[in-house]
């Protein structure tokens, strides 16, 4: 009876465990997997290492400690120091920009337009703000400036994430980039539809919507209808 008992434990606890999709692209560098979590968080695993994006909101039990944690701005959704906790080691490197190193003893400074080398990674922050969405007059949800997306590579593989943002020039202009994590939802970020005009501009091969909840994502789709670009819709809100 025991034995049935801590049986039935066990399956419950891996049938209330979140199916997470994992998401696996081929690299010269060998395969990189991402697996995404919940709204913004994500987690990226290449050639042994783990690295945690913004990991803020979802269940992260099971998962891998991180080797290197990426956070975009300070917001409560983006931003979880009791998670951060959990998810740190010896030897967890932290990286962001200055409003996360203020917030977030141990940080490691990078800024828009800064790069920095992580095993075989290259990072690369890059700009995320916005253009016309205010909290209040001349107060934007996220002033130029505060937070940043980050470019990954990884053997010439190169993946965006967004963090919080419209779709500003900085995001048009962008090259090469095999795939795209955007958020669309209103007020914080950008609709469908111009999250989908970003896209058209700097083609990467794959999209993701993501931070997209109550968003409608057939919108999205149809906008991109013809591009060339495949949108790939995960569950990030199981």
């Amino acid at each position: 009876m025991k034995t049935i008992l801590c049986l039935l434990v066990v399956f419950a606890a891996l049938y209330a465990q979140p199916q997470r999709p994992v998401e696996e692209f081929s690299t010269k560098l060998g395969p990189v997997k991402v697996t995404p979590i919940r709204h913004a968080s994500l987690m990226i695993e290449a050639g042994g290492q783990v690295i945690h994006v913004d990991p803020a909101q979802g269940d992260f039990e099971g998962l891998p400690q991180a080797d290197l944690i990426l956070i975009t701005h300070t917001h409560g959704d983006h931003l979880s120091e009791m998670i951060i906790a959990v998810l740190k080691k010896p030897g967890t490197q932290i990286l962001g920009p200055e409003v996360v190193a203020k917030a977030l003893p141990g940080t490691t400074l990078i800024g828009a337009g800064e790069t920095r080398e992580f095993g075989k990674w290259k990072i690369e922050a890059v700009p995320a703000y916005n253009i016309q969405r205010m909290r209040s007059a001349g107060q934007p949800y996220h002033p130029k400036g505060e937070g940043v997306g980050y470019v990954l590579d990884y053997g010439g593989t190169r993946f965006y994430i967004a963090g919080d943002t419209e779709a500003i020039p900085e995001m048009k202009a962008l090259k090469n980039i095999h795939a795209a994590f955007l958020p669309m939802n209103l007020p914080f970020t950008m609709t469908p539809e111009e999250a989908a005009e970003a896209v058209r501009a700097f083609k990467p091969k794959i999209v993701y919507p993501y931070h997209c909840r109550g968003a409608d994502l057939k919108a999205f789709e149809k906008a991109l209808a013809g591009s060339g670009v495949e949108v790939r819709i995960r569950d990030w809100y199981y």
